[in-house]
């Protein structure tokens, strides 16, 4: 691995975002995904993206994305959840590295926020991003040899500022907070200018 942040990003597949209404809501959360991780691969400050996921034909689809800044490679997911899937990302990182978790569902997600998220992230030994609502989380980080056990899932934004993370200073209408689970914030995310295959969906 070269020098630069590693970030992991778990993809559930065809099973994920249960409550996005959509005709073929399979296909949407699979465009979500792709374009989450496009961006992602061209983030100056990430030298390497992990993505978790069985999925074999999403695990496909996103082999053949343009790699960007980025090294894009694949982990298994054990199927026991997302923070277990995060944990088996993080697992096959080495803890000497700067590391991140985000999830996979940022469609409007621009490279320069996620960019000045991590150079803010430098400062802390584990910092983390609220979503727009406040109370999730989208992005997680420990600085090189900083123990890294994210804690996603509802009202995450606490449990880890309780555990000892700092909230980051990003601004409430940043790309990187705009998370997607809801067709109404398929809807917000959408104001802000969405990824070519989540735009081609709609």
């Amino acid at each position: 691995m070269t020098p630069g942040w590693v970030l992991v990003i778990p993809v559930k597949g065809p099973g994920g975002k249960s409550r996005l209404e959509h005709p073929d809501r399979a296909e949407l959360a699979s465009a979500i995904a792709l374009d989450t991780l496009e961006v992602a691969c061209r983030a100056r400050n990430v030298s390497d993206v992990v993505l978790v996921c069985s999925d074999e034909e999403f695990v496909a689809n996103a082999l053949r994305l343009d790699p960007g800044h980025a090294d894009l490679w694949v982990v298994p997911d054990p199927g026991a959840g997302l923070n277990a899937a995060i944990a088996a990302g993080l697992d096959a990182v080495e803890v000497d590295q700067p590391r991140a978790v985000m999830l996979g569902d940022l469609p409007a997600l621009d490279p320069a926020d996620l960019d000045g998220a991590l150079a803010r992230a430098e400062a802390h030994a584990r910092a983390f991003t609220p979503d727009a609502e406040g109370t999730g989380t989208t992005l997680v980080t420990a600085r090189p040899g900083e123990h890294l056990a994210p804690a996603f899932g509802a009202d995450s934004a606490a449990r880890h500022a309780a555990s000892g993370f700092v909230r980051l200073e990003v601004r409430a209408d940043s790309t990187l907070r705009r998370d997607v689970d809801t067709a109404e914030q398929l809807r917000a995310a959408a104001s802000l200018g969405l990824g070519p295959r989540t735009s081609a969906l709609l």
